[in-house]
């Protein structure tokens, strides 16, 4: 029997294995099984206790652990890997204090093959555990342990299953915008490191309120010589300064107001990864705190809108980012159905990790009763620097998902 860490892999001997995952409390345990492309083929591929088989692979729940067993000879020569994945059963739990494993058997001798506990959680409420995957014409088991803060529908969107959203609740008619208060001192933020552990939001820094940042031009594109840009709409900055492209770590903070004071605004602030061909690589928001090996991270859910600052920041390493994702869009959405014809004083703003210092800010102008707001895009040049462009364009969207096909399309 082998323990497993994070990342570790074993090449597997037997055709049949059954990964029983095990807690001090009450887990439901999926098997989800994937496309090369990292998505199921239909909804028919999620495998759980409400559809305990697909096509060579198949769900049990036990009193010691819900199992799921995976018959690599029967697996569709079109499915790359199936991933074992573990949520809590109780609404509102996390796995902080709660310590899962993974146990991969002989499905028919029962012999015991490797177990895998997946460190340092907190406050994640589902995992991928493991998955069998396929690697040079035979199979493997791979230690994952990758967390999610919105359970299994949080997975199982990830991986492209179908989960229906909530109607829309009826808006109500617009308020005047409410006076924002003063701007906080700014925070010195600390500089980017890739974790070891589980995802941990960063800290979003309150906005500095130095003097007025120089306008872009009407036309054209411009650098970072000449100190702040304040962007309009569809206008563009080259993310370069001195002749050298910017590639440290910068945090774009997305902020709004309630436009009737006392009223909470619940808004979530996500960006997509996508490659050359606008096909979507990967999404981090609220859900899903950390992508690309933690080169993107997500501070976390701010559920009201009140007070000073950022709402929500996102941390970018742009020298960390993988070469295949060529675009980054920020985008804003209501999952609550609440439209931007009740948000005030929407903006969003670059700033350096590092210093705190302002680099870029786009200040939303307008407003229309829709649900979700493409606000900026990162896209990087041949020449290897990032130009970010204001959008400020309005859809109709509450998740994340709602928004990858019209960001593709702003691309």
């Amino acid at each position: 029997m082998t323990a497993m860490t994070p990342g570790s892999n074993l090449p597997l001997a037997t055709a049949r294995v059954a990964v029983t995952v095990t807690a001090p409390v009450r887990l439901d345990v999926s098997g989800l099984l994937l496309t090369a492309g990292g998505k199921v083929r239909s909804d028919d591929d999620f495998v759980f206790y409400n559809q305990p088989a697909g096509p060579g692979v198949s769900h049990r729940t036990a009193s010691d652990g819900d199992t799921i067993t995976v018959d690599t000879a029967a697996v569709p020569a079109d499915i790359d890997k199936v991933v074992v994945t573990a949520s809590l059963d109780a609404p509102g739990a996390t796995f902080a204090g709660t310590e899962p494993t993974g146990t991969v058997r002989d499905a028919d001798g029962g012999a015991v093959l490797a177990t895998f506990t997946p460190p340092r959680l907190g406050p994640e409420t589902a995992l991928v555990v493991m998955e069998i995957y396929r690697r040079g014409g035979g199979w493997k088991v791979r230690a994952v342990g990758q967390g999610y803060a919105d359970g299994l529908a949080g997975i199982a969107t990830d991986f492209g299953v179908s989960v229906a959203e909530p109607a829309a609740p009826a808006a109500p008619a617009p308020q005047p915008p409410a006076v924002p208060p003063a701007p906080a001192a700014p925070v010195p933020p600390a500089q980017w490191a890739p974790p070891t552990g589980a995802p941990a939001p960063v800290a979003p820094p309150p906005p500095a309120a130095p003097a007025p940042p120089s306008p872009a031009p009407a036309t054209g594109k411009i650098n970072l010589d000449k100190g702040r840009v304040s962007l309009q709409k569809n206008q563009t900055v080259s993310l370069v300064k001195g002749g050298r492209p910017l590639l440290a770590s910068v945090r774009m903070g997305l902020g709004w107001e309630p436009a009737r004071r006392g009223r909470s605004i619940d808004l979530d602030a996500s960006v997509i990864a996508y490659g050359p061909d606008r096909d979507t690589i990967d999404s981090c928001y609220f859900g899903k705190l950390r992508i690309l090996d933690a080169a993107i991270q997500h501070s976390g859910d701010n559920l009201t809108g009140d007070g000073a600052g950022d709402d929500e920041v996102i941390t970018v390493h742009l020298g960390g980012i993988p070469p295949q994702v060529t675009g980054l869009v920020f985008v804003v959405n209501s999952f609550s159905g609440q439209k931007f014809s009740e948000v005030a004083n929407a903006y969003c703003r670059l700033t350096d990790a590092q210093t705190g210092e302002e680099l870029v800010r786009f200040d939303l102008a307008g407003a229309e009763p829709r649900t979700g707001v493409l606000m900026a895009k990162l896209v990087r040049q041949y020449s290897g620097e990032w130009e970010m462009t204001a959008l400020g364009s309005f859809v109709d969207a509450r998740t994340v998902r709602g928004m990858v096909k019209p960001a593709a399309a702003a691309l």
